[in-house]
C-alpha cells in the first residue's frame, strides 16, 4: 500500500513537490479527457451520427473505464501510485490518436470505438491512483486540499474546452490537435509522477489487507451512500463533459464553436467552485456546502433547458458552481479513517465514475426521443435526490 515514509510537516519539501506533482497529473489527465470531448460535435457530424449512435460510441469510453476502476486500487497498492497512473498513461495516449485517426478517415464509428475503449481503460486506472495519491499528500499535510486537486482536473478540461472551441473554428484537422495533446500528456505526467511521495516495501501485505477491505467496504452502509452522493454529482459533470455542447447546438440553435464555449462556462465556473469552496467547507461545513451546491445544480439545469440563450449560459455558470464539490468531498469523507481510506475511495470512485461515464451514454438515448436539450433535466431530478444522501458526508466521531 502506497504510505507516505515518515510523519511530515507542511514544510517538507517532499510532500509539496509531491502536492504539485499530483496537481500537475490532475490537470493533464483533465485536459486529456476533455480534448477529446471538445471534438464531440465535430465526430457527431463526420460520422453523421444521431444522438443514440453517438451514445453507443461513447459507451466505449465508460466500459473502459468501468473495467479499469475496480482493479486500479489494488494494483497501485502492489506497485504504487506513479506507476498505476504511467500504465493508465500508456493505455489513454494512444487511445486517444486512434480514435482521432478513425474518426479523420471517416471509418465506420466501430473502427473508432477500440481507441475509445484504451481511452476510458487508461483513463479508470489513472484517476482511482492520482485521487489516492492525492489522499496521501492530504493526510501528510494535515489540510483538506482534495477539492484542489479536483480543480486542476476542472482547469485541465476548461482549457481543452477553450482551445478545442479555438480549434474547431480554425478547422484544425481531429489528429493533429490529438496527437499534440497525447504528446503534452504523456510529458506531463511521466514529470508529475516523478514528484510523487515513495512507498513501502512491504507491498505483498499491503495487497492482502487491501483485498481483505475491499469486500467489507462494498457492505458498509456509509460508503455506498457516500458513493450515492458522488454518483449524482458525477453524473452532473460527466453529462455537462458529454453532452452541453451538443446540447446548445441543436436545443438552441448555436454552431459548433459556440456549443464548445458553452462547455467552457460550465467547466470555468465548477473550477471556481473547487478552488473557493475549501473555506466554506472549513466554515459552514460539509452538509450545509453540499445542499446548497445540489439545489443550485438543479437550478442550473432548468435555466439550460428552459431558458433563453443568454439565461442558458447563466445556467451553466451556476450548474457548474453546483457540480463542483460532491466528487472531491466524496473523497475526502471515504478517507476519514486513514487505515481503511484506500479500499472505500475504489468503493466510492468506482460508483462516481459508473455515473460519470455511463450515465451520460444512456442519456443520448432519451435525446433520440426527447430531444438532447430535454434530455438534460434528469441531471436535474438526479440533483435534487442527492439532497437526501448528503448528511453521510459528515465526518464521523
Amino acid at each position: 500500500m502506497q504510505r507516505v515514509t515518515s510523519p511530515t510537516l507542511r514544510s517538507d519539501r517532499t510532500v509539496i513537490a509531491a502536492r504539485n506533482g499530483d496537481l500537475a497529473v490532475f490537470a493533464v489527465n483533465g485536459f486529456a479527457f476533455a480534448s477529446w470531448m471538445s471534438r464531440v460535435p465535430d465526430v457527431k457530424e463526420a460520422l453523421a451520427l444521431t444522438p443514440g449512435m453517438l451514445s453507443v460510441l461513447l459507451l466505449s469510453v465508460s466500459v473502459g473505464s468501468l473495467l479499469g476502476l475496480p482493479v486500479a486500487g489494488r494494483i497501485a497498492h502492489r506497485f504504487g501510485a506513479a506507476r498505476t497512473v504511467r500504465l493508465g498513461l500508456s493505455l489513454l495516449a494512444p487511445g486517444i490518436v486512434l480514435a482521432g485517426i478513425a474518426v479523420q478517415t471517416h471509418a465506420s464509428m466501430y473502427w473508432v470505438m477500440p481507441g475509445l475503449f484504451l481511452l476510458g481503460l487508461g483513463s479508470g486506472v489513472w484517476d482511482v491512483a492520482q485521487n489516492l495519491e492525492g489522499t496521501i499528500i492530504e493526510r501528510a499535510l494535515d489540510k483538506a486540499i482534495m477539492p484542489w486537486f479536483h480543480a486542476a482536473f476542472s482547469g485541465g478540461t476548461v482549457l481543452a474546452a477553450l482551445v478545442g472551441a479555438g480549434l474547431v473554428w480554425l478547422r484544425v484537422p481531429l489528429v493533429a490537435h490529438l496527437g499534440v495533446v497525447a504528446l503534452l500528456t504523456v510529458v506531463v505526467a511521466l514529470w508529475g509522477t516523478g514528484q510523487f511521495l515513495p512507498a513501502f516495501d512491504d507491498a505483498g501485505p499491503a495487497v492482502d489487507t487491501a483485498a481483505r477491505q475491499a469486500g467489507s467496504a462494498w457492505l458498509e452502509p456509509r460508503t455506498l451512500l457516500i458513493g450515492v452522493m458522488v454518483l449524482a454529482a458525477a453524473f452532473a459533470e460527466g453529462t455537462a463533459n458529454d453532452w452541453m455542447a451538443v446540447a446548445f447546438v441543436d436545443g438552441h440553435d448555436l454552431d459548433n464553436a459556440l456549443g464548445v464555449v458553452a462547455l467552457a462556462v460550465f467547466l470555468s465556473f465548477m473550477t471556481a467552485g473547487r478552488i473557493l469552496g475549501t473555506r466554506l467547507l472549513d466554515r459552514y461545513g460539509r452538509v450545509v456546502v453540499l445542499r446548497v451546491l445540489f439545489t443550485a445544480a438543479t437550478l442550473g439545469c432548468l435555466l439550460v433547458v428552459f431558458g433563453d440563450t443568454w439565461l442558458a449560459f447563466v445556467g451553466c455558470a451556476i450548474w457548474g458552481v453546483g457540480a463542483s464539490l460532491g466528487f472531491p468531498v466524496g473523497m475526502s469523507a471515504a478517507a476519514d479513517d486513514p487505515a481503511r481510506a484506500p479500499m472505500r475511495i475504489s468503493v466510492v470512485s468506482t460508483l462516481g465514475y459508473t455515473a460519470f461515464l455511463a450515465g451520460p451514454p444512456l442519456l443520448g438515448f432519451l435525446g433520440d426521443h426527447f430531444g438532447v436539450l430535454n434530455s438534460l433535466l434528469v441531471v436535474g431530478a438526479v440533483s435534487a435526490l442527492a439532497i437526501l444522501v448528503v448528511p453521510v458526508a459528515r465526518p464521523p466521531r
